[in-house]
């Protein structure tokens, strides 16, 4: 694969996961398909939504607006691009980008954590719906304390997408450090193992589709089913959470291969994504289903009753790795919030370093 290959590549999983969590934003928190429709028409959200509708002000942009989903996975990029620069250790950094990503959520700023240039921009000093796992974990270590919780929140699986992709940048070919990686660093704010060995795996893939020349859908389930062998070597103290996920995983694949409804399939069969293996086997449903279709991938990922950005985010993340950023449509990018600081991030991770706007 040639170097402008492998950047379209980083590009369009970056900016593939903040298209799913701009489109599935607006009705995170509308409780039904129908009331989706509702707002919406027959066919649910199809679009970016540009309005912001469930302000009482008008403040609208002229943009969609991304979420916390890709606040944090901004700063993560940040945090392991700072790692680089410093020499150290990358969890830490991580961990301190995620700070730097809280005081924004405050409205704060803090003297102490302020290396990630990101925090400047105004869009990522706005509350977003964040997770209250994120911010509570966060805060604990801020105080000084370990965060103790049993989340199995999709808060750590969707904000990994920069570790695999950072790998690919830097022609890191040994695939367990990634994995390894993006489990830790969804392990700083969300401890049951379901909140990590999600992260592992979707890391595992991402890289997988991301570094393929070119990816088709056989292949795609032979990197799901080498993921899902590879957390079970990874995870071996955790057995129980590891089947439990590889079987919602085998389902979703058992589910894009038959005849059946998206909203049947994604809420009947597989949850609403507000945990992290359910966000992650909606994901990999949606993109095996429309693997050639990325609008209807993202259509599909969205328009259900639960997580609807966060399993937007994971697919965009996935189909954006297989397909590259100048094969997704251009309508999607014209509508979205910090599309150019997006793409400045995604080549910082293919160069492996922070470079000046």
């Amino acid at each position: 694969m040639n170097e402008e290959t492998q950047k379209d590549r980083i590009r369009g999983s970056l900016i593939g996961g903040a298209i799913g969590d701009a489109l599935g934003y607006p009705v995170e928190f509308i409780d039904s398909y129908a009331g989706i429709q509702r707002r919406y028409g027959d066919a649910g959200i199809t679009r970016l939504d540009v309005r912001q509708w469930w302000k009482n002000e008008d403040s609208s942009t002229g943009k969609a607006w991304v979420s916390d989903d890709t606040q944090m996975t901004l700063f993560t990029a940040c945090g392991i691009l700072n790692a680089k620069e410093k020499g150290s250790a990358p969890i830490p950094s991580i961990c301190e980008a995620y700070i730097e990503w809280y005081y924004t959520q405050l409205g704060k700023k803090s003297k102490r954590f302020n290396e990630c240039w990101i925090g400047d921009i105004p869009e990522l000093n706005q509350r977003r719906a964040p997770g209250n796992t994120c911010l509570t974990a966060l805060s604990d270590i801020i105080a000084g304390k370990a965060p103790h919780n049993n989340s199995k929140g999709c808060g750590g699986v969707m904000r990994i997408a920069p570790i695999p992709l950072y790998g690919l940048g830097q022609r890191i070919s040994d695939i367990n450090t990634l994995d390894y990686l993006a489990a830790d660093a969804a392990k700083l704010t969300h401890q049951h193992p379901l909140g990590f060995i999600p992260a592992a795996f979707t890391a595992h893939v991402i890289y997988r589709l991301a570094s393929d020349k070119n990816p088709e859908k056989e292949i795609f389930k032979n990197y799901i089913r080498e993921g899902l062998e590879s957390v079970q070597r990874m995870f071996t103290n955790h057995t129980e959470e590891v089947e439990k996920f590889v079987s919602l995983v085998k389902k979703a694949i058992l589910l894009s291969d038959i005849s059946i409804d998206n909203v049947h399939a994604i809420e009947n069969e597989l949850g609403g994504g507000w945990i992290a293996e359910e966000t992650v086997a909606i994901a990999i449903y949606c993109t095996l289903s429309y693997f050639d279709n990325f609008e209807r991938a993202m259509i599909a990922a969205v328009n259900h009753a639960g997580d609807s950005d966060s399993t937007g985010a994971v697919t965009g993340n996935l189909l954006g790795a297989a397909i590259g950023y100048n094969a997704i449509p251009q309508l999607y990018k014209n509508d979205l919030e910090l599309h150019d600081v997006i793409l400045h991030v995604a080549d910082d991770l293919y160069l492996g370093k922070t470079t000046l706007q």
